[in-house]
């Protein structure tokens, strides 16, 4: 179970994941020690699962974002996502319900880079397309879930 102060850690840790442990253990007003257990606490735990640096994918050389959906029949799934693991562009791809049984997030360098990538997955299905115009809400902080006066979690 994770407490207020662990909360606020991890606020920290995810608008910087770089903080040192002092400037983190200054922040909550607690010892370094005390910052530092914590911290390797939440990461056995799997709640920190990693470091990572964000990258502006067109700063890098990608000006296209696109979402796919894709429609896999169930004995081509494991062929499928062994391709998708073999393609660099591919950022995430969800397993989800509805219509479609995959969602990928993807980035590339040109309309026809777009359009190889998209050939590539569709072999394994039908696929629907959608290119990023804007992020108006990029992915932000997990916080803490609030709870209903009933116990219950509260609408997102």
């Amino acid at each position: 179970m994770m407490d207020d102060l662990d909360w606020k850690v991890l606020a920290l840790l995810q608008e910087n994941g770089r903080m040192t442990y002092t400037e983190v253990a200054r922040q909550v007003h607690l010892s370094v020690p005390a910052v530092t257990e914590r911290v390797k606490r939440l990461e056995e735990a799997g709640v920190i699962e990693g470091y990572t640096a964000r990258v502006n994918p067109a700063a890098a050389g990608y000006p296209i974002s696109a979402l796919i959906g894709i429609t896999v029949p169930q004995s081509a799934k494991t062929k499928f996502l062994k391709l998708l693991g073999t393609i660099a562009e591919v950022l995430e791809c969800h397993h989800v319900t509805g219509a479609d049984s995959y969602v990928i997030r993807l980035v590339a360098s040109s309309v026809a880079d777009l359009e190889r990538l998209i050939q590539r997955v569709n072999l394994y299905g039908e696929t629907r397309t959608s290119i990023v115009m804007s992020t108006p809400l990029a992915a932000r902080a997990l916080a803490k879930p609030q709870v209903s006066p009933a116990g219950s979690r509260g609408k997102a």
